[in-house]
């Protein structure tokens, strides 16, 4: 029996509303009054449309994922009730706790309009349940995809999202390295285990061309190799490849264009990158019938010198330019996630191969 995909991506939207909701998650005070007061509040005198729209829009995909998640074992009354009070919890939750936020103000008409978003998120649940849509995806995958692939389908669908965070090397993602050194001197800064620290006697230097081409190559085919771990034939993994490619060529202008402007969607597309992007193309092709487990393995092996060699690289010069520019707009949150989507990505995947390697993700009768 297949496992949805629904509620593990629920529970990945439940991390975007607390991030979004609780960012920059400093200055926490006590203001002396009832958390709950905002709910006998007056409402407010002024709203904007954007301000109504991404509080219903934000929790209808939880609404969403909540009923279709539900409606798989239990009846559509009970599957709607639970998704809508479920999100209705936890915007409650994230109202109160912005009490303690000197930058966020806690509103009613916030947490209702969340709720409502909810609700229309689990209504259209249950209108694609009935018009048989959801049934034809189950099929579908079914056709495509192995038992065991609900982990894989949920790294997929994130790895777009975690490309729209602009990296230092295109269509590569997990550059940690440089941060959390950073982070851990400061950490230990005045404390005798700051000695302790291997740290760098010179600057970490750009990646050469060649290493550069090799990231970009090995960044692109890693997503090509987790899907042919669980799509079922030839055909489909050739198609699968060409779509996770083109749609990772895509997703990175578009997030060229959001943090440089529109006329650089394609300045990363440089020798180096086009080269890189030619080679997965090529692999991905070489690799299509490859046993899933070799796949894995190939994967596995992609993942660390991947990881090895991006870690080497500082991190994006126009890194702070790019980042005062979100901050000028009104998707930082947004941004704040898709960049801790971008560092943590690789290493999810990472995880997953060997717990699927270990045989802990799949039943024994799928192994090939």
């Amino acid at each position: 029996m297949q496992k949805t995909t629904a509620w593990p991506l629920a529970l990945a939207l439940v991390c975007l509303v607390v991030y979004a909701s609780l960012y920059p998650f400093s200055e926490w005070r006590n203001q002396g009054i009832s958390p709950f007061h905002f709910l006998s509040a007056a409402w407010p005198k002024y709203w904007t449309g954007f301000d109504v729209g991404i509080n219903m829009l934000g929790y209808a995909p939880l609404g969403f994922l909540l009923a279709l998640s539900a409606l798989r074992s239990r009846r559509v009354a009970w599957a709607v009730s639970v998704a809508v009070l479920g999100a209705g919890l936890l915007s409650l939750a994230m109202e109160t706790l912005q009490n303690y936020l000197p930058s966020r103000v806690p509103s009613n008409v916030d947490l209702l309009l969340n709720t409502g978003g909810a609700w229309l998120g689990a209504c259209c649940a249950w209108a694609l349940q009935r018009s048989g849509l959801i049934d034809r995806w189950s099929r579908l995958r079914a056709r495509w995809f192995s038992a065991d692939a609900r982990g894989a389908l949920v790294l997929l669908l994130l790895w777009p999202l975690a490309l729209l965070f602009p990296a230092s090397v295109p269509l590569s993602l997990g550059q940690v390295f440089e941060r959390l050194e950073s982070a851990l001197a400061d950490a230990l800064a005045d404390t005798p285990f700051l000695e302790w620290m291997p740290m760098r006697e010179v600057e970490l230097q750009p990646l050469v061309p060649l290493a550069e081409l090799v990231c970009v190559a090995l960044g692109a085919l890693i997503p090509c190799l987790l899907g042919y771990c669980v799509i079922r034939t030839l055909w489909q993994r050739a198609a699968f490849a060409g779509a996770t490619l083109a749609g990772g060529v895509a997703v990175s202008a578009l997030s060229a264009a959001l943090s440089y402007g529109p006329e650089h969607a394609w300045a990363w597309l440089d020798a180096p990158v086009q080269v890189g992007v030619g080679l997965a193309v090529v692999l991905a092709l070489l690799l299509l019938a490859v046993p899933r487990r070799a796949a894995a393995v190939l994967a596995l092996l992609a993942l660390t010198v991947h990881l090895s060699l991006l870690n080497q690289a500082p991190a994006d010069p126009y890194f702070a330019q790019t980042l005062q520019i979100w901050e000028q707009g009104r998707f930082i949150q947004f941004y704040g996630l898709v960049q801790w989507l971008g560092w943590l990505w690789p290493y999810a995947a990472l995880v997953y191969m060997v717990a699927w390697l270990s045989g802990r993700e799949r039943p024994l009768a799928a192994e090939t």
